[in-house]
């Protein structure tokens, strides 16, 4: 396999930031991974080379605007930042990638984007996996998301952040916790338009003791995408799971990709 690092930019001088890990594989579709809310290429560690052996296809990673190596967002975040993701500028990458037939992997937001974009251009998606994404905000997530921030000014969560994120590290946490604790952005996320339309396979996954999200959550996506859409509760495992239980989230993933790549 060969890991290519790379940027890909816009006429609005936007730059988004790619790893290809290159698989010596015969074709078939590539998996997208979409980070979670403070993520980064880095902080997905071995997974995404791991993946790209267990299933034999190529994978690309990206980080958004506003993290790691990509250019800046504008803040204050729009209620809608999560529509604008996957809506416009996940379907723009894929086209400067020229791809066309991608399985998405999402983790907590950037799950609740691949739904988005499943929905967007369902003619390109063969296959869907959520880890641990929001459609709704519970009290877990509220609860959740304030213990991270009585962390980022206890620990040193906010010195690893900047390893990461550079001088945008706060202003990434900041823009993340003020914006979902904000009642009008709670109020107006409402994803059902983009799941009704969703097409491919779907695998919708979350740690039986996930610190953001109530199980709720996966009922609400299977019901909202329809019959395409497998549940499974992970166990002992958080909002990481894919980190926590690496071997049994591995092989649910490579036995869900066989399924929707024969």
């Amino acid at each position: 396999m060969q890991t290519l690092d790379f940027s890909v930019n816009f006429q609005e001088s936007v730059k988004l930031q790619v790893r290809h890990i290159k698989h010596s594989g015969d074709g078939g579709p590539a998996i997208v991974l979409l980070h979670e809310a403070l993520g980064t290429i880095p902080l997905w560690r071995q997974f995404p080379t791991q993946l790209a052996e267990a299933t034999g296809l190529d994978v690309f990673v990206y980080e958004r605007r506003g993290y790691g190596q990509s250019s800046s967002e504008a803040l204050p975040r729009p209620l809608d930042y999560l529509e604008q993701e996957g809506e416009v500028w996940l379907p723009r990458l894929l086209q400067a990638l020229g791809l066309n037939d991608v399985i998405l992997l999402g983790h907590s937001d950037g799950g609740s984007i691949a739904l988005i974009t499943a929905g967007t251009i369902p003619h390109q998606v063969t296959g869907l996996v959520t880890i641990a994404a929001h459609v709704m905000v519970d009290p877990l997530t509220i609860h959740g998301i304030r213990a991270t921030g009585e962390r980022h000014r206890t620990t040193d969560l906010g010195e690893r952040l900047a390893r990461h994120h550079g001088e945008r590290g706060k202003l990434l946490f900041d823009a993340w916790q003020e914006t979902w604790l904000r009642e009008d952005f709670q109020q107006a996320m409402n994803f059902q338009p983009w799941m009704s339309e969703i097409r491919c396979p779907a695998l919708i996954l979350q740690g039986e003791n996930d610190e953001y999200g109530l199980p709720q959550q996966v009922t609400d996506i299977v019901s909202g995408i329809g019959p395409g859409a497998s549940p499974v509760f992970i166990p002992d495992a958080g909002h990481f799971p894919h980190f926590e239980q690496p071997g049994a989230v591995m092989a649910l993933l490579s036995e869900f990709i066989r399924s929707v790549t024969r």
